[in-house]
């Protein structure tokens, strides 16, 4: 039985947005779904998708907080 963990960022897919909408989660769990059917076989039925959000203060890039690298990489464009 395969589980797989997906995690997206909690800014959504639009500057207007903070998170991922119901309707692109249920797109990305059936996408994952039917990507284990097809290439290894696993029934739909026996496949679980886990979807995180994670806010952007609690990941980091580079070695530093997100928000603090995409300003300073900005900066230096």
């Amino acid at each position: 039985m395969p589980i797989v963990t997906i995690q997206v960022t909690r800014e959504g897919t639009t500057s207007d947005r903070n998170s991922v909408s119901n309707e692109e989660k249920a797109a990305l769990i059936k996408g994952v779904s039917e990507l284990l059917r097809d290439v290894l076989k696993k029934p739909l039925d026996a496949t679980f998708v886990v979807i995180q959000e994670v806010d952007l203060a609690d990941w980091g890039w580079g070695g530093l907080p997100v928000a603090e690298f995409r300003r300073k990489r900005s900066e230096a464009t």
